[in-house]
C-alpha cells in the first residue's frame, strides 16, 4: 500500500480495514476517515438496516447506559450524534435529577449536575453512530465477512484474510493499518501467536452475575418518568440482587434484573416480578406490577470482566492495532463499555494527527494509550465486583482493601454530601479521573459523612408513582 508522507494526510491507495462494525468498530472507522483513502469495515453479521439485533451482539437486549463521559466524546468525533439520538427517541437522563437510585449504603438524592446518561436500546445507539460513519467520506462496510488471519509477520501486518459467509470465497485486504475490534470473542492474541509473539497476558474477575431482561409498555403520561435502580450490594455473604428500570424510546421501559452466585435470575416470566420485589426495596416491582410486558425474558451470563494486556508485549507488529472488548470487557452493570471504546477511538484519532497510518511506531503508541483509556474502568469495575461472596479472580491488594472501606463510606456520604455525590457521579461516568475520589475536599466530606441531609427514602416525587397508578408512600 502507498503511505501518505505526513500527518494528518491521505494518499491515494491508503487503506485501513477495521475488524467489527459494533460501536467500538465504527468510532475507530470516523477516526481513520480522513487519514487513509478507504476504511473498510468488516463483519461476519448481516448489518440490520434499521435498530435490531444481531447475532453477535446479543447482550444487546439488556440494559445499556451510555454515560455523558463517552457521549461526549463520540460527538467529538461525530459531531451532532446526541441530538441525532434523542430525535430517534432516546432520553438525555440528568444524574442524578433525572433517576431514583437506591446505592449499596442508601438512597442518593436527586440533584442537578453536569453529567447524564443517554436512555434507549444499545440497537438505536448503534443504528445511529452507524448510518453517521457509513455517510463519511471513503468508508465501506462488507458485512457477512469474517477475518480468518493476519497477514504479515511479527514485524509488521501488512492486512488480512478473510471469507465471505455466504459464498466462502476467501480474499486478502491489504492496508496500512488492520484495526481489531471484533468484540469478547477476539482472536488477537491466538493471531498474534501465529505470527510467533509471546502470549498476551490476560486477567478475569468474575462475579457470577446473571442478567434477566424483559420489557414492558410505559403507563401513559410517563415520557419523563426517571430511570430507577436498585444496586446490589457486593460486600455482604449475600448474593448481589439488583435491578434497572431504563426509559427507552416508543414510549417503553426496558426492565434488568441481576444476581450473583446462589441468587440468579431465571429466563421464565412468571418468576420475573417476584425477583424484583424481592430486593432490598420492592419500588420497581410495584412500577412494573401493573405495566403491560412487550416481550418474553432474555437471559444472559456474559458478565465477566477480561483483560488483556496487549501493551506490556515486548514487541508488537507494525499495522496492528486492538481496541474495544477485544482489549477489555467489563460486567455491563457499570456502564463503561462504549465509554472506554469511544476515548480508544479518540486516541487513535489524536495519534493519526501527528503520524500517518504506516507510520513506524503508531501501532505501539495506540496500544499504550488505549491502556490508559481501559485502566480507570477496569479498576471501577473489577474492585468493586471481587468482592461479591463467590466471585473469582486475583484477590485485592491491601491496597485496594483499604480503598474498598473508602469507597463504601464514600458511597454513604454520598447520601447527603453534594460534593461526595458529584465527585462519584463525575467518576462513575467518566467524565473525570479517580484522582477526583481524593482530593482534600472530597476526603473532607467522606470523613464528615451525610449529615442530616442524608436521603432516608426514596427520592421518587408524589406525582411520579400517581403516573403509574400507585399510591405514594
Amino acid at each position: 500500500m502507498k503511505r501518505p508522507s505526513s500527518g494528518g494526510a491521505t494518499s491515494p491507495g491508503s487503506r485501513a480495514v477495521v475488524v467489527g462494525a459494533g460501536m467500538a468498530g465504527m468510532l475507530a472507522a470516523s477516526a481513520l476517515s480522513g487519514h487513509a483513502d478507504q476504511v473498510v469495515i468488516i463483519d461476519r453479521d448481516r448489518i440490520p438496516g434499521g435498530a435490531g439485533p444481531r447475532k453477535g451482539l446479543p447482550q444487546a437486549r439488556h440494559a445499556h447506559m451510555l454515560m455523558s463521559g463517552g457521549a461526549h466524546v463520540i460527538e467529538s468525533l461525530l459531531p451532532g450524534t446526541i441530538q441525532r439520538w434523542v430525535d430517534a427517541g432516546a432520553r438525555r437522563v440528568a444524574l442524578t435529577a433525572g433517576m431514583v437510585v437506591l446505592g449499596p449504603q442508601g438512597w442518593f438524592p436527586r440533584r442537578p449536575g453536569a453529567q447524564f446518561s443517554i436512555a434507549c436500546t444499545r440497537d438505536l445507539l448503534d443504528l445511529v453512530v452507524r448510518d453517521r460513519v457509513l455517510a463519511l467520506p471513503g468508508v465501506v462496510l462488507r458485512d457477512g465477512t469474517e477475518a480468518t488471519a493476519l497477514v504479515g509477520d511479527a514485524g509488521r501486518v501488512a492486512g488480512v484474510k478473510v471469507r465471505e459467509i455466504d459464498t466462502r470465497n476467501f480474499e486478502t485486504l491489504e492496508a496500512d493499518l488492520v484495526v481489531d475490534a471484533s468484540g469478547r470473542g477476539s482472536q488477537a492474541a491466538r493471531r498474534l501467536a501465529d505470527l510467533g509473539l509471546p502470549a498476551v497476558r490476560e486477567e478475569s474477575v468474575d462475579s457470577g452475575m446473571v442478567y434477566a431482561t424483559r420489557i414492558f409498555q410505559a403507563p401513559p403520561a410517563t415520557g419523563a418518568f426517571p430511570l430507577v435502580s436498585i444496586q446490589p450490594r457486593s460486600h455482604s455473604r449475600r448474593p448481589g440482587q439488583g435491578a434497572t428500570l431504563l426509559p427507552i424510546e416508543d414510549g417503553r421501559w426496558l426492565v434488568t434484573v441481576t444476581g450473583t452466585r446462589g441468587g440468579e435470575p431465571t429466563r421464565y416470566a412468571e418468576d420475573f416480578e417476584p425477583f424484583a420485589r424481592g430486593l432490598r426495596d420492592p419500588l420497581l416491582a410495584d412500577l412494573i406490577a401493573g405495566a403491560e410486558p412487550l416481550t418474553d425474558v432474555h437471559l444472559t451470563r456474559s458478565t465477566v470482566n477480561r483483560r488483556r494486556f496487549f501493551e506490556r508485549l515486548p514487541a508488537t507488529p507494525e499495522g496492528f492495532v486492538i481496541l474495544g472488548d477485544a482489549v477489555a470487557v467489563y460486567n455491563p452493570v457499570y456502564g463503561q463499555g462504549m465509554s472506554v471504546a469511544a476515548q480508544s477511538a479518540a486516541a487513535l484519532r489524536e495519534a493519526l494527527r501527528e503520524r500517518h497510518v504506516g507510520s513506524p511506531g503508531l501501532a505501539r503508541h495506540v496500544q499504550r494509550s488505549v491502556a490508559r483509556a481501559t485502566g480507570g474502568a477496569w479498576a471501577l469495575a473489577t474492585g468493586e465486583d471481587i468482592n461479591y461472596h463467590g466471585s473469582i479472580g486475583n484477590r485485592p491488594s491491601a491496597a485496594a482493601r483499604l480503598m474498598r472501606g473508602y469507597s463504601q463510606r464514600m458511597m454513604w456520604a454520598a447520601t447527603g454530601n453534594p460534593v461526595v455525590l458529584r465527585a462519584l457521579v463525575d467518576v462513575m461516568t467518566l467524565s473525570a479521573p479517580m484522582t477526583r475520589l481524593v482530593r482534600p475536599e472530597v476526603a473532607l466530606g467522606v470523613a464528615l459523612g451525610p449529615g442530616r441531609s442524608a436521603q432516608s427514602g426514596p427520592s421518587i416525587t408524589q406525582a411520579e408513582p400517581a403516573l403509574c397508578g400507585l399510591t405514594p408512600r
